[in-house]
Formats: structure tokens, C-alpha cells, sequence
């Protein structure tokens, strides 16, 4: 039995964005740490002088994408 089928379409939703947006923000993070010489480097890329909000509409968005997805798969899609 499917445990997500039980389950309401925002919540699986809200909890498929999080996870993701968390997961991607982290690794973005990370990788650019090492990509753009430490954390000056870092902060010069994503995040002064409203670099930021880019930066975080793009995982934003990506976030949205992949949690409707992974929520309609799961909710009526997967047996």
C-alpha cells in the first residue's frame, strides 16, 4: 500500500518543496564555497548587492517544479 495516497495534496506538496529547496540551497552553498575561492568569493557571487535574489528564485522555482512533480506522481500515478 502506498502511504501517500492516504496523505492530503498540499501537505506531500509542502514537504516535497522543503526538502528539496533545502537539499539544493545546501549543495549550491557548498559547491560554490569551493568554486568561487571561500566565502568572500561566495558572498561576492550570490549574495551582495541583490545577487540573492536571484539566487534563491532559481531554487525557488526549481523547488515549486519538483514538488508538483513528485506529488502528482506519487498521489495518482504510482500504484
Amino acid at each position: 500500500m502506498n502511504q501517500y495516497k492516504n496523505a492530503s495534496f498540499l501537505k506531500l506538496f509542502i514537504r516535497f518543496t522543503i526538502i528539496f529547496f533545502i537539499v539544493v540551497a545546501l549543495i549550491k552553498t557548498f559547491t560554490g564555497f569551493f568554486m568561487f575561492d571561500g566565502l568572500e568569493g561566495l558572498k561576492n557571487e550570490y549574495f551582495i548587492d541583490g545577487k540573492w535574489q536571484p539566487f534563491l528564485k532559481t531554487i525557488w522555482l526549481m523547488s515549486m517544479m519538483y514538488g508538483l512533480l513528485m506529488t502528482v506522481y506519487y498521489k495518482f500515478i504510482k500504484k
